[in-house]
């Protein structure tokens, strides 16, 4: 019997007509591994996932393996993105035991939830064998079997937080990008070797901290340039992969996330912000453009992905299928002679760049024939629509939603595209009809449909930051509203007692461990986002208490710029924003006067982080007024302003001189 029919998670439906009698993670499964006697064997993963789907064709779907797994184990499929904190915590688990981690994440644990056995993705004999042999390990050798796993959780559970005290000094955000240098990888952009992925919150980081006037933007620019020219950037239809292969940023792994998308985009509109380099408006827009053709859903929200694989022309699923050519298919389309410039110009050649003589686009230069370039691509783009698409992961992430709010809201605004921000408000209106329930954020829904998986601390935080993003375009105070509201669940609970946040609230439920990591990943941390969001609606409303916990959500920021400064990117970009103050800048004036509309503009553009308000309802706008009948910009920090300006080239003065170094 297989449990997984009524799921809400695409993830959990993909296996729903496997012959493993799964069960969805919850107190049945644990009752039934008490009452046979036997171990649990959770397998997590998600369904974008290409190496889930592997052990998915060879093992869960073999009769044979299904016979093992069901006779000799109580079987637990769980989507990672619907429950992060089961994921966080037997993640854990894996690379203590194993050096490693990753997807799918394949955990052997006691009837109560203690790990013992950890790996990932194994191949199906091996995978059998290792059913065989803890099987019988349980059987002949059950109290080294238990003793193991509660060794594992008391020395997990025991692990000091990353400690610091505080808000960052001032010199810290110079270590971090001396530290950031050290992996720079000065020929291809980017941190590290293969496999690389985008380093979104340490770029954000690198703008925030040239805005100011510090090192690093070289390293920005470099990484942002070589992603968006490589094979990790889908040159037709826009979008980013979830990482490269290799260190040139030219062989995508292709699943498409959201959150990737969203961070990106805003990422890239802000090094536009700060430069005006015009490959950077194209590549915001064109992601921006992406995640509404792509993800959007029929009730207003986003996706969660696109999948890795899509069907060949033989039927049959392979990784990347939809995206790669071969110069006979440029051809094909394109007829002789534009098909062998588009060859040239993509980088498609005869032994391809990809799997089976096939190349993935890339574009290492500007066309020097842009209206050429704009008709190939369209004619590309039409023929590929024709192909098997990959399939979507339709359920909506509050957290993941939160960051597309943000970005599509800073686009619309940057680039004078309304409809991007109507998007965002959509979207906040379904998280607030949908997922808002009872003064507490519910993580995820599909088809309209809440789930019942409880937010954990980025839904909270994302959102919120998404939610003061769109405040500051629109000036309507509900948004704003809205994130104190969400903001004071935050305080009260998922406080820690010590400065910090639990990445689950004090009401969850109870795992062998309270998750709580500072560390950014994919995604910045729900610490550092927490601590963002915080620090912004304090420059809106001059709440202390909001200011005060967002300095002190901060404290390991210090401690990790010395050696780690990579998985700290949002805490040290939001370090910048403490720095520069936020600043805080009121217009005041009617919002049909073109010269609110220029200072308010001007405002939004400030290449340091600002807080931005217009409109009416929060406290920053209290007492300022126009001057003489003129609209008018007060540029503040602390709630202590300088004299109002009634023109632009004035506001943008003060913005450069009142947060510089």
């Amino acid at each position: 019997m297989n449990r997984l029919k009524d799921a809400t998670s695409p993830y959990l439906l993909q296996h729903a007509d496997n012959p493993v009698h799964w069960f969805p993670w919850g107190d049945e499964a644990f009752e039934e591994a008490r009452r046979r006697d036997v171990p649990i064997l959770l397998s997590v993963g998600y369904a974008a996932c290409h190496w889930c789907h592997v052990m998915a064709h060879e093992s869960f779907e073999d009769e044979a393996t299904a016979r093992l797994m069901n006779d000799l184990f109580v079987s637990v499929k769980v989507d990672r993105e619907e429950r992060p904190d089961v994921d966080a915590v037997y993640m854990e688990a894996t690379q203590a035991m194993t050096g490693q981690g990753g997807w799918p994440m394949t955990v052997f644990m006691t009837p109560g939830g203690e790990p013992f056995y950890c790996g990932t993705y194994f191949p199906r004999p091996h995978f059998q064998q290792l059913l065989r042999a803890v099987a019988q390990a349980w059987r002949d050798k059950r109290d080294d079997v238990i003793a193991q796993g509660q060794k594992v959780v008391e020395a997990l559970s025991g692990q000091a937080a990353i400690g610091g005290e505080g808000a960052p000094a001032p010199d810290v955000p110079e270590t971090a990008v001396r530290d950031l240098a050290r992996t720079y990888d000065e020929a291809n952009g980017g941190f590290g070797t293969a496999p690389k992925f985008p380093p979104s919150m340490v770029l954000e980081f690198l703008l925030r901290h040239a805005a100011r006037g510090g090192d690093g933007l070289a390293m920005a620019e470099g990484t942002l340039e070589a992603m968006a020219r490589g094979g990790m950037y889908d040159q037709l239809g826009g979008g980013f992969a979830r990482y490269s292969v290799d260190a040139r940023w030219g062989v995508p792994h292709f699943e498409k996330m959201l959150y990737d998308n969203a961070l990106l985009a805003r990422v890239y509109a802000h090094w536009w912000r700060l430069t005006g380099a015009p490959l950077a408006r194209r590549i915001a827009l064109e992601t921006c453009d992406w995640m509404v053709r792509e993800l959007r859903t029929p009730e207003g929200g986003f996706a969660s992905a696109l999948d890795a694989d899509s069907e060949n022309a033989d039927g049959r699923p392979e990784e990347g299928a939809y995206y790669v050519w071969t110069p006979g298919e440029l051809t094909e389309v394109l007829g002789e002679e534009d098909g062998a410039y588009a060859a040239g110009l993509f980088g498609v050649t005869e032994a391809g760049t990809s799997e089976h003589g096939a190349s993935v686009l890339q574009l290492r230069a500007d066309a020097g024939d842009a209206e050429r370039y704009a008709r190939i691509r369209a004619a590309l783009l039409e023929a590929r629509s024709r192909r098997v698409p990959p399939g979507r992961d339709d359920k909506v992430v509050a957290a993941w939603n939160g960051l597309a709010v943000a970005a599509l809201a800073e686009c619309g605004a940057y680039f004078d595209r309304p409809d991007l921000v109507a998007a965002a408000g959509e979207t906040v209106r379904l998280l607030r009809e949908t997922h808002w329930r009872d003064g507490r954020l519910l993580r995820t829904s599909r088809a309209g449909s809440p789930g019942t998986n409880a937010g954990v601390l980025e839904d909270y935080a994302d959102l919120a930051e998404g939610l003061l993003a769109l405040y500051g375009v629109t000036g309507e105070p509900g948004h704003a509203g809205f994130a104190g509201e969400l903001l004071d669940v935050v305080l009260e609970r998922f406080a820690d007692g010590q400065g910090g946040f639990y990445d689950t609230a004090d009401d969850a439920e109870r795992l062998w461990k309270r998750p709580q990591d500072p560390t950014d990943n994919a995604t910045p941390s729900g610490r550092f986002a927490a601590a963002g969001a915080l620090l912004s609606h304090a420059a809106l409303t001059g709440s202390a208490r909001h200011r005060e916990a967002a300095l002190a959500a901060l404290g390991p920021v210090t401690p990790l710029a010395q050696r780690h400064s990579r998985f700290a990117g949002w805490g040290l970009a939001v370090a910048e924003a403490a720095l520069a103050g936020p600043l805080e800048i009121a217009v005041a004036g009617p919002a049909e006067d073109p010269r609110t509309r220029d200072l308010h503009r001007a405002a939004l553009l400030s290449p340091l982080p600002a807080v931005v308000a217009v409109g009416s309802g929060v406290p920053l706008l209290d007492g300022r007024s126009p001057v003489d009948g003129r609209p008018a910009a007060y540029v503040c920090r602390d709630f202590t302003c300088r004299l109002p300006v009634t023109e632009v080239g004035a506001l943008q003065e003060q913005i450069r001189t009142t947060a510089g170094r």
